[in-house]
């Protein structure tokens, strides 16, 4: 158990190396980066919690949310190669569940629905959500309930996600909804934010309003002058005698 420990406080340190431009030698990370600090802490939480020493394991992390800014359950599951980016505020649930080589900025939760509605009744139930490998959840992302977050998927900064989310898909916005744009690849996108064309599809549905309302107003301009031709009344001349003349 220990060895496995240790390769995943390992890849968690490899993670932050390869993710984070600013990140310059394995000795300032392990020192200087509260994102790690807080995953690392949460490594051995996890190891305390899964021995039944729950309190202590409990009390530990309460330090660690003190210390980072972080808040992670002792019985959340993360994999290998995690990264928090910054970190402050963000919440991870008990039942979250984390797979590898996923990255999360800061402010963002992985909470329950109503978690204080009837809470009896979700004790040891599953009410936070999955997260698949290679996913990025942008700074201030709500990813709420027992969701599924697809392999490889893109949540934007600020998206509310309430539903399960396909592999390869960037999602973006309130409540998230997919945009055209698929990573094909598990390239890194700082932010959740793919490369490409963006469609959201808000802008194409003003915009087919924009055409419609452009087709109507042509229509219209059209009937106008079929109307004026087909019932065209001459105008009365006007004669003005010049006084002058007179």
């Amino acid at each position: 158990m220990s060895k496995n420990l240790f390769s995943l406080i390992i890849s968690d340190l490899r993670a932050a190396k390869n993710r984070d431009p600013a990140a310059r030698s394995y000795f300032e990370i392990f020192f200087a980066y509260s994102g790690f600090h807080a995953t690392l802490i949460h490594r051995i939480c996890h190891f305390l919690w899964g021995i039944k020493l729950k309190f202590l394991a409990r009390f530990i992390s309460n330090l660690s949310r003190i210390l980072t800014s972080i808040e992670i359950h002792p019985a959340a599951k993360i994999g290998y190669g995690f990264f928090i980016d910054h970190g402050a505020g963000l919440v991870i649930g008990e039942t979250s569940k984390i797979g590898s080589n996923v990255t999360i900025y800061q402010q963002a939760t992985l909470g329950g629905l109503t978690p204080s509605v009837d809470s009896e009744s979700q004790r040891n139930i599953k009410r936070h959500p999955t997260i698949c490998d290679n996913v990025i959840v942008g700074s201030g992302a709500q990813i709420l309930g027992p969701v599924i977050i697809g392999k490889n998927s893109r949540i934007g900064a600020n998206a509310v996600v309430l539903k399960d989310i396909p592999e390869n898909i960037t999602y973006v916005g309130i409540p998230a909804r997919k945009i055209e744009s698929k990573n094909l690849n598990e390239e890194f996108n700082a932010y959740g934010i793919s490369k490409g064309k963006i469609d959201d599809p808000n802008k194409k549905s003003i915009n087919a309003l924009y055409k419609e309302i452009f087709t109507l107003n042509q229509k219209i301009k059209e009937l106008k002058k079929q109307i004026n031709q087909n019932y065209k009344i001459p105008h009365a001349e006007i004669k003005i005698d010049n006084p002058k003349k007179k």
